[in-house]
């Protein structure tokens, strides 16, 4: 016997989700976010980010340095089609990446652990702003010379014992904040 509260939440199928194509992705408003990946190791790290970014509706990824590039069989597992609708560009350096969207006027923002990081959870982003988010190498972060190119470091506040978390959570929980503030502006 099925009570009215398990019939409200049947689980959706995949059809009844509405989706877009990826043409119609391709062709949607995105917010003004490009998601720099300065030297991850890890491909399912890689191809995790470029799933977040289609979920959150990201304009691009550059993907800098070591980090491996599509098609690759281990970021198309975990990218599950999302490195075909992102829009994604490689740059030899970070650096390259990042001096080519400041003249763009894009703010850049680290996310990294230092002396004067900004809490995602104060920031307040103004208005119209484009953004350029870069995101470091599993073990050794973000490279300083970027993170001194960088207008702002920007920090997921934690409580536990462990200093970070894994860069495609971290990539996860800071879109969504960004994702969320750019759409009610």
């Amino acid at each position: 016997m099925h009570t009215t509260n398990q019939v409200m939440n049947r689980k959706l199928k995949l059809n009844e989700l509405n989706r877009l194509s990826i043409e119609g992705y391709k062709q949607a408003e995105k917010i003004p976010v490009i998601v720099i990946l300065d030297n991850i190791r890890s491909l399912n790290n890689v191809g995790s980010i470029f799933r977040t970014a289609d979920c959150f509706g990201i304009k691009a990824i550059y993907l800098c340095g070591i980090t491996a590039t599509p098609p690759h069989r281990e970021i198309t597992k975990t990218a599950i089609g999302a490195t075909q609708s992102v829009d994604w560009k490689y740059y030899d350096t970070t650096k390259e990446a990042v001096s080519m969207l400041k003249k763009e006027q894009y703010i850049i923002s680290s996310i990294e652990q230092t002396k004067n990081t900004q809490k995602l959870n104060r920031l307040v982003l103004s208005k119209g702003i484009k953004l350029a988010l870069v995101f470091g190498n599993e073990v050794e972060g973000v490279e300083q010379q970027v993170i001194d190119e960088s207008d702002f470091c920007l920090e997921i506040e934690q409580f536990g014992t462990k200093h970070s978390l894994n860069v495609s959570v971290c990539a996860g929980i800071i879109l969504s904040e960004i994702s969320k503030q750019m759409r009610q502006h």
